[in-house]
């Protein structure tokens, strides 16, 4: 992707370049060398907790942390070893609370696949290795930077900040936003909220765009239950369960559902074109048609050039778990899938499992899904992008990084949907990583995990930025 010849540097970028100048002037700024080794060491402390079963250990740290910094921060959870870390910073109250929300848990890991160990947070080559890097170790360290520059430097504030690190982000939000939202919402309550779900793309080690998630797919599991006659294996049966299940589970490596675009996608390819090639620009504009064949052709270029982009122009289903039976010489009488499905905001989840069930076209195959029920998530609107919170984004974006902005769904869910439920306005944003590593092993959940350390000093100033300006007494 190239940016030359493009002429997206319209009046508008250039009056965000210049209210980004007069913006970054208006806060007490900090003195970012002195800044830096304080981040990277609490980056990679954080990283060095092994937080894929229990954030007991990080939270306490996280405290201790808050509270040598005069910062009042409070332990509250379900269960001991899966605790909340929530911490305040008090405003004059003229405006609603600010929430800075980043999670302390990561996914699992296979240590065997790991060049460093990944909770060792090794630096190598100018990148620091490990599980959490880039989710969700580098927001909570933006965040936590943000809250002791704002106690050290003393800066009035017309709202309060408030940090939530929470557990559970990866799979058991009941322990985390869950918990918080049942049982402390009363002590939150938010106008604005900033999270993870965004990302800052570089190319060939320039950064090129960053997107801002306003809005975010609905996550469903769905079930896939084969059954038929147990026997020998010497005996094979038509009815075999795992034959049945491995065919309809083949179906999901091309059957797609149909192109869903909305305004904050079609905002986004609208912008994302300008800046491509010839060849991609065509392909995101094409996708945008009213017509669907030529959006459905350009989808299809999508999902084989370019993944992450195909699944946002639809619900994505993808199988992940296969299980089925015991022994080599059994037929077993049944077998399970589960579809890891990700679901466009407006889908309808009924239609949509008849879509499934018809794709599969198989009476031995049961679809449901996982937990059993049903029912659509009600509707929440995505973040405004003509929103004080978004343009002070978009601003400090600017600021930071000197590229576009574009409003972004993002393909996997995050903790702001409850928030958005209701009413806080929320983004996602992200530190710079480079586009080139998306497909070798260096991204989230990954088994390469890594940030730049320049790009997690540059991250640390970007929330910064978007927290001293929205907080900041006027």
């Amino acid at each position: 992707m190239k940016t030359s010849g493009v002429l997206w540097t319209s009046s508008c970028t250039i009056a965000l370049a210049l209210s980004a100048a007069a913006f970054a002037q208006r806060a007490s700024q900090p003195d970012w060398k002195a800044v830096e080794p304080e981040a990277l060491r609490h980056y990679q402390s954080l990283i060095q907790f092994d937080t894929s079963a229990s954030e007991r250990k990080e939270a306490e740290y996280l405290k201790e942390v808050l509270d040598q910094n005069g910062i009042p921060a409070q332990i509250l959870f379900k269960d001991p070893e899966r605790p909340n870390v929530l911490a305040r910073l008090k405003g004059s109250g003229r405006k609603r609370p600010l929430l800075l929300l980043g999670h302390l848990d990561t996914v699992t890991v296979d240590a065997s696949k790991w060049k460093f160990p990944p909770f060792s947070a090794t630096r190598d080559g100018g990148y620091v290795y490990g599980r959490g890097a880039i989710d969700d170790k580098d927001n909570l360290s933006g965040a936590l930077m943000a809250m002791l520059l704002l106690k050290r430097l003393n800066v009035p504030l017309d709202r309060d900040v408030i940090l939530l690190a929470e557990s559970g982000e990866e799979g058991a939000s009941n322990l985390g936003i869950g918990y918080m939202m049942a049982e402390h919402y009363p002590e939150i309550e938010p106008e604005y909220c900033i999270a993870e779900g965004g990302d800052t793309i570089r190319e060939r080690g320039e950064v090129r765009y960053a997107t801002v998630q306003v809005t975010e797919k609905v996550v469903r599991g769905v079930e896939l239950t084969a059954t038929g006659i147990s026997g020998h294996g010497s005996v094979p049966l038509k009815s075999n369960p795992i034959g049945h299940l491995g065919n309809a589970v083949g179906r999901f490596i091309t059957w797609q559902p149909e192109v869903r675009i909305d305004e904050t996608i079609g905002t986004y390819f609208r912008r994302l074109a300008m800046l491509a090639t010839p060849e991609q620009a065509k392909y995101y504009r094409d996708v945008l048609s009213p017509d669907p064949k030529v959006a459905g052709a350009a989808a299809d270029w999508l999902f084989e050039h370019e993944p992450r982009h195909a699944s946002m122009v639809r619900t994505s289903v993808s199988p992940n778990i296969f299980t089925g039976g015991y022994r080599s010489n059994v037929i077993p009488s049944e077998a399970k899938a589960r579809l890891d499905v990700r679901m466009v905001p407006g889908e309808d989840t009924e239609k949509l499992l008849e879509q499934i069930r018809k794709a599969i076209d198989d009476p031995a195959v049961t679809v449901q899904f996982a937990g059993g029920g049903g029912g659509n998530r009600p509707a929440i609107p995505p973040t405004r992008t003509d929103s004080e919170l978004f343009k002070t984004v978009e601003a400090a974006v600017t600021a930071v990084y000197n590229v576009p902005t574009l409003p972004s769904m993002s393909t996997y869910a995050t903790d702001m949907w409850p928030l958005r439920a209701k009413g806080a306005q929320c983004v996602g944003i992200g530190s710079a990583v480079d586009i080139e590593d998306q497909t070798k092993g260096f991204g989230m959940h990954s088994d390469q995990e890594r940030l730049l350390e320049s790009e997690l000093y540059r991250f640390v100033r970007l929330n910064w930025e978007i927290v001293s300006e929205l907080a900041r007494a006027r």
